[in-house]
């Protein structure tokens, strides 16, 4: 889960939700330096481009002087950068994020798949990964007539209850994840987002006999996803990949189709790779 912590931090995207609540506990994570330091680079939400020593001091709960102090030395070895008098996060954490293996690996050989994909479904199409109780957005392709700027950005997250790679995750992956899923609060997205525990569990049950995963609306509204999973070598799901386009149920089929067509290669390259 760190890994995909830091690969979050490190994307040249911008963040999408407000900083993590639980990177708001600074005093239950600052006995350490190091633990002062997460939670500074932690703090940087996908869509903070800046931040001031004052906003970094009360969402880490940390000493505005600490904060000062271990600020300076991140600028000093690139991980932060000054603009302005405020704060952002550094190219050496960009540089250091392009070397995490699994996602570099699982980008490099699904990118050209999805832009095949978007292509001939003229759809948005996103690969994902399980990192807690969320989806973590790898990487993201958009087709010319649907772009889908919001929930998704590369490195942003979502339930995975209300995703179709959520819900492809959910069905493929580990039992552990699903009964955890489902034992948490179900929260709504979206007036129409699953949060019947019960009504979520046939679905996934349908996933599986069908083999791919769907969402209408849940995510967001006008909006709907079909969703495969990607197993690696072990043929344990690593990954999925969707395909969103304006909502018409009777696309579904269409797209499943064409998202097993390219699961298939994609999962022929996944199988001579290690992740």
């Amino acid at each position: 889960m760190a890994n995909h912590r830091l690969m979050e931090l490190m994307s040249t995207s911008a963040c999408l939700f407000e900083p993590d609540p639980a990177l708001q506990r600074g005093t239950q994570d600052s006995n350490s330096v190091l633990g002062k330091v997460r939670l500074i680079l932690e703090v940087f939400g996908l869509d903070d481009e800046t931040l001031s020593l004052s906003e970094m001091a009360r969402r880490t709960g940390l000493a505005k002087a600490s904060v000062h102090r271990l600020s300076q030395e991140l600028v000093q070895w690139g991980l932060l950068e000054r603009r302005s008098g405020e704060y952002r996060l550094g190219m050496r954490l960009f540089e250091i994020g392009q070397r995490v293996p699994r996602q570099r690996i699982l980008r490099d050989l699904a990118r050209p798949l999805m832009v095949d994909l978007v292509q001939t479904t003229s759809g948005t199409v996103h690969l994902a990964v399980v990192d807690g109780l969320e989806v973590l957005y790898l990487e993201k392709v958009s087709g010319g007539n649907t772009h889908v700027s919001r929930p998704s950005r590369v490195a942003g997250r979502m339930p995975l209850y209300c995703t179709a790679t959520g819900k492809a995750l959910l069905a493929f992956g580990r039992r552990a994840l699903f009964d955890e899923v489902l034992s948490a609060p179900l929260i709504r997205v979206t007036p129409r987002t699953t949060v019947a525990p019960g009504l979520l569990a046939r679905e996934l049950d349908r996933a599986r006999e069908v083999g791919y995963a769907t969402e209408f609306e849940q995510a967001r509204l006008g909006f709907m996803s079909v969703a495969i999973p990607l197993a690696g070598a072990t043929g344990a799901t690593v990954a999925a990949l969707s395909v969103t386009v304006p909502m018409s149920r009777s696309k579904v089929d269409l797209l499943a189709g064409q998202l097993s067509v390219v699961g298939r290669r994609m999962t022929k390259l996944l199988s001579a790779r290690e992740l």
